[in-house]
């Protein structure tokens, strides 16, 4: 009987559904697992960028400040939090605990902080603080101002990184060959893009309806809905840790998998953040790919907290806020659900530099049109151009950065995380695996925090984000610039190894003699 990964699908399925009957017990429910994970983390991201924006003497400058002071450290303590849990404990047993922590927090905000909010919050401080130091602390004063917020917001942005990333992806690339993975992952990556659907359109019923009905949450309608979206969020992690708890009882156990999670668990590559750097400066190829890497993160994060900045100076009200970022998510999840099946037919048709280009060059256009309208908004022109529109300044600012990012983050999920997996297959087994560890270990924290450190320093010189947002826009044309250039120099590079049939060897011992044997290593 032939096993799943000899069977030959037709034409159509092998598009759309390449999983054989025999492996649905398997697929479907980790399909479900993260489904939940990315719907818990689509409420979450409309929730925290509302709760911080949008909060008393508060904007989207305080988000700059809160990824550089509060996250990153927070992100070093989650990991070495997570080193001593595997340490001690089986993976599923850590799954339940972290999933469980972040949980309790949620409750713990929702029915206990946010309604003390006004007793816990050390307002006259904040303010007395605000009278004697520079305009620019403003920013910072607003994590201490508001701290509880503050603290949501961090462990939202964990779920992301500590809860999907590392927990989840973790434990699939566990238990998955890499047949398997080339069949599974393109509609687990669907499956995650149609949960944004969902998460927008629940964001946006419980951002606009009423919920007097329920007496025994906070009284006002923020309150109500944020008690509602919290016990949701509870509700889908539980169901998440019961599917897992099945899952490890039903599927595992008869494949007899467990134990061997729990030893391959044990000896993982294991690249600190100094070692990651060290790995890194030996290949060229390798520190194009992060680079690239690097360069997205940056640009995207860049231009989103001045759009954001302009969403707040458009809706203030929190659940206006939060009802409009419900909007942008469902947009997400409809466009890269369908255009997920386009970008696999760019990826085959295209050479890789054209199909890494694509992502740069939308980003660079989307930017132009963005800043350009912020800093025209008052000339006679856009003016003209907004009224033909049926748009104000204002709102057409923000419709053109909600056109960026959703754009972008689409090129993100289709494109761009397809190319970047692709650029590592040159590379020989042990030199991809410990390549993709440093790249994903430096690269996007160097990504997304130096974005935020960059607008922080920018926000402390100049005061506001208005007045920097010349600067940063300057800033995106130097990184999408040198991104492009990085990106032509990678595809060189990429298809050299490919035309010769190479594997390239990234190894500390043999750096020598491959340097003296292969001379297309050297020049990487």
């Amino acid at each position: 009987m032939p096993t799943p990964s000899d069977v030959k699908f037709g034409r159509c399925r092998s598009y759309l559904w390449p999983i054989c009957t025999s492996e649905l017990i398997k697929f479907l429910p980790l399909l479900l697992i993260l489904f939940l994970l990315c719907l818990n983390y689509g409420l979450l991201k409309a929730l925290k960028d509302a709760l911080v924006i949008t909060a008393p003497k508060s904007g989207a400058k305080a988000i700059p400040f809160i990824k550089v002071y509060v996250v990153l450290p927070s992100a070093l303590l989650v990991t070495y939090l997570f080193t001593k849990l595997f340490n001690r404990y089986s993976q599923e047993r850590v799954f339940y605990i972290m999933i469980g922590s972040f949980l309790l927090f949620f409750l713990l905000f929702t029915f206990v902080l946010y309604p003390l909010r006004d007793l816990i919050h050390p307002k006259a401080t904040a303010d007395r603080l605000e009278a004697v130091l520079p305009s620019g602390f403003s920013g910072l004063i607003c994590l201490f101002r508001n701290w509880s917020y503050t603290l949501f917001y961090v462990l939202a942005e964990l779920w992301g990184t500590a809860i999907m990333s590392v927990l989840f992806w973790g434990f699939l690339n566990a238990i998955t060959s890499i047949a398997e993975a080339k069949r599974y992952y393109g509609i687990l990556n669907a499956g995650a893009n149609l949960s944004g659907i969902l998460s927008g359109s629940l964001t946006l019923f419980l951002s606009t309806k009423s919920f007097d009905f329920l007496p025994f949450f906070v009284g006002d309608q923020w309150g109500q809905s944020l008690c509602l979206t919290t016990s949701i969020l509870v509700g889908l992690g539980l169901l998440t840790m019961v599917t897992f708890r099945w899952y490890h009882k039903r599927v595992l156990k008869s494949e007899n998998r467990g134990q061997k999670i729990w030893e391959e668990k044990r000896n993982p590559v294991k690249l600190g953040i100094r070692k990651n750097f060290s790995y890194l400066r030996k290949s060229k190829y390798l520190i194009c790919t992060a680079v690239i890497v690097v360069a997205f993160n940056l640009a995207l994060s860049m231009i989103e907290i001045v759009w954001k900045d302009q969403i707040q100076e458009f809706y203030p009200d929190p659940s206006d806020f939060r009802a409009y970022m419900g909007k942008v998510l469902m947009a997400i999840g409809w466009i890269s659900s369908f255009f997920g099946f386009f970008s696999t037919f760019l990826i085959r048709r295209l050479n890789w530099t054209l199909n890494a280009l694509i992502t740069p060059a939308i980003l660079l256009a989307t930017g132009i049109l963005f800043f350009g309208f912020i800093f025209l908004k008052e000339h006679p022109l856009a003016l003209s151009f907004a009224a033909i529109l049926g748009f104000t300044p204002t709102a057409l600012a923000v419709f053109l950065g909600s056109t960026q990012n959703v754009l972008s983050r689409i090129c993100k999920y289709t494109i761009f995380d397809t190319t970047k997996e692709i650029a590592l297959i040159p590379l020989n087994p042990e030199s991809k695996l410990k390549g993709k560890a440093a790249i994903d270990g430096v690269a996007c924290r160097l990504g997304k925090s130096g974005s935020s450190l960059l607008h922080s320093l920018l926000i402390a010189l100049f005061g506001s984000i208005s007045v920097s947002t010349p600067y940063v826009a300057l800033l995106l044309l130097g990184v999408v610039l040198s991104w492009i250039g990085t990106a032509k120099s990678l595809g060189r590079q990429f298809n050299l190894l490919v035309s010769k049939n190479e594997k390239l060897t990234i190894q500390e011992k043999r750096e020598k003699e491959l340097s003296e044997k292969k001379p297309l290593v050297e020049s990487f």
